[in-house]
Order: structure tokens, then C-alpha cells, then sequence
């Protein structure tokens, strides 16, 4: 018995480092490391609008996850102004996903 514990260590060991069970960066992290922080803050208007106005703009409506996972996907403009939100092609689906819907649980 004595002989297996090394065995057990080592393999549940492997099983922790090939399962991934580094944490997962948090959406305000995704929002700063995706470059969305250079556009927009929490409570006040940058380049683009505040995460709490947009917030407060879709609260209700029942496809406004989907609407805006694929503007911050794609980009969009007209909706906040004259000042286009370029495409984020290069940020994961879920990524994207995590950020908005922590976005739209904000007051």
C-alpha cells in the first residue's frame, strides 16, 4: 500500500495539470488584457460608452446578450455616436460571452 501512494500523488498530479485547472482570467481582466479599457470604463463615457449606460440600455431585453456578443465581435457604430467600435475578431467567442454578460450585470 505504502509503495502506491507515490503512484496515486504523481498521477492525480498529471490529471490536475492536463485537466487545465489554472483559474480562468476574470471578465474585468478579459476586458483590460482584449483592449476593451482603452475605449470604455465602468461608470463614465470614454471613446466609447460606459459599461453601466450600456447596461442600463439593454437591461430587459431578452436578446441583448446575443445582439452584443455579435457588435463586439463585428463592430458596429451609430448607436453611441458617430465613432465606430472596430471589429474584435481576435477575442474568443466565450471570452466575448463572459465580458458582455458580466457588462450587462452591472447597475
Amino acid at each position: 500500500m505504502r509503495a502506491m501512494i507515490p503512484a496515486i500523488a504523481a498521477g492525480a498530479l498529471c490529471a490536475a495539470l492536463w485537466s487545465g485547472t489554472a483559474a480562468a482570467a476574470s471578465p474585468e481582466e478579459l476586458l483590460k488584457s482584449s483592449g476593451c479599457t482603452a475605449c470604455h470604463a465602468v461608470d463614465k463615457p470614454l471613446v466609447g460608452p460606459a459599461y453601466k449606460d450600456v447596461a442600463n440600455k439593454y437591461r430587459g431585453q431578452k436578446d441583448a446578450e446575443a445582439k452584443l456578443v455579435e457588435k463586439v465581435k463585428k463592430g458596429g457604430s451609430g448607436v453611441w455616436g458617430q465613432v465606430p467600435m472596430p471589429p474584435n475578431a481576435h477575442v474568443k467567442d466565450e471570452d466575448i460571452r463572459a465580458m458582455v454578460k458580466h457588462i450587462l450585470s452591472l447597475k
